[in-house]
């Protein structure tokens, strides 16, 4: 297993679907301009834990929730 490089959390820019329910507190958000992983977290936790998946896996997710 290969570590995940540091993707600068400090410095990420976290956005929210277009989907989300607007209070706030029902979401994921997703940072973008990290080669080949998508960093995703808790909206409710911003300092919590981050899921890292990798950029296709990614995208195969988004195609199946989205059908």
């Amino acid at each position: 297993m290969k570590p995940i490089p540091d993707f600068g959390r400090s410095t990420t820019v976290w956005r929210k679907s277009s989907y989300s329910d607007g209070g706030g507190t029902n979401c994921l958000e997703v940072a973008d301009g990290h080669p080949h992983i998508v960093p995703v977290r808790d909206s409710k936790q911003s300092d919590g834990p981050v899921l890292m998946f990798m950029s296709g896996s990614w995208a195969s997710f988004l195609t199946y929730v989205t059908k």
